[in-house]
């Protein structure tokens, strides 16, 4: 159409070059070359079908097509300079919200928000608990903490922090507490295990990895989430299975042991962020994740 505004860059060559008077200055502010800049404002005057720029000794002036163009480009980058820079503060500026299930939440990530605001003071970190309901593409979310097989949504930045790896884990108060300790993994299969609907696939996953039958496993006390399942382990009433970092403070404190381990599975712990709203925060959120997550052996 006659009407459409030009080449965007051909206008910025310009803009920069008139600003400063100087292709040469344009072409290091634009961190391009002299012969770019001048292939663009060549660009705009033929789109134009006007000289912008004259010769004036060994450099240029601009002609009164040039200048009118100059001011009106000038008022318009500057302003669209103003809008940017407002738009990214208040990006900086707005809490960044970040989902996860309620048992990471609560057994993992709060013990640890003292030394994550240490670390990252200027990161205004909001945190939005829910199991299975939460959507980074819908407003209100930033990112996701989640455990994932892939493949991964084709619309999701993903930063992955570490493998996931699960085992059983038992109180020491536990009445079968010494009987089971050093008992090879089969032992479990006589016990009642505690499990959790939220995450049916857990033992099954983990009598696979051991080379027992999934299916000769018995089931006891169930629990809708990861957190009251734990909560039960802690308290004595049996054997549950859970991600490594969810119990390890309650490891290193006693209040749970591991006699079989942990065995890795096909899903990993990542940060799930949209394409389309991916910033800076998410990847210095991920970085801090994730050396955390190394740091204790998860």
């Amino acid at each position: 159409m006659a009407h459409d505004l030009p080449p965007l860059n051909a206008l910025r060559a310009f803009e920069a070059t008139a600003r400063l008077n100087s292709v040469s200055q344009a072409a290091e502010a634009l961190h391009v070359t002299h012969g770019a800049v001048s292939r663009q404002i060549k660009v705009l005057e033929e789109h134009l079908g006007i000289a912008l720029f004259v010769k004036d000794g060994r450099g240029i002036k601009l002609t009164d097509a040039g200048v009118r163009l100059r001011d009106a480009s000038g008022e318009a980058f500057d302003r669209l300079r103003s809008v940017c820079a407002e738009l990214s503060r208040d990006v900086r500026e707005a809490p960044f919200v970040l989902g996860c299930s309620g048992s990471l939440l609560a057994r993992w990530f709060i013990p640890r928000l003292g030394r994550l605001k240490a670390d990252l003071p200027e990161l205004r970190l909001h945190l939005s608990a829910g199991e299975g309901d939460l959507d980074p593409r819908r407003p209100g979310l930033d990112a996701l903490l989640v455990y994932a097989e892939p493949p991964w949504p084709a619309d999701m930045q993903v930063h992955v922090l570490a493998e996931e790896r699960i085992g059983p884990v038992l109180s020491p108060h536990f009445a079968g507490f010494e009987r089971l300790q050093g008992a090879p993994a089969n032992a479990l299969l006589d016990e009642a295990l505690l499990h959790t609907t939220s995450r049916p696939q857990a033992w099954p996953t983990w009598a696979a990895e051991q080379g027992l039958d999934p299916t000769a496993l018995q089931y006891g006390q169930a629990f809708e989430h990861l957190y009251y399942l734990l909560e039960a382990a802690v308290a004595g009433l049996g054997v549950a299975i859970a991600p490594q970092p969810l119990v390890a403070d309650d490891l290193r404190a006693g209040r749970l042991r591991a006699p079989w381990g942990f065995s890795p599975t096909s899903a990993v712990l990542a940060l799930w962020v949209p394409r389309r709203a991916a910033d800076g925060r998410a990847e210095q959120l991920a970085r801090w994740l994730r050396a955390e997550l190394a740091g204790q052996g998860a």
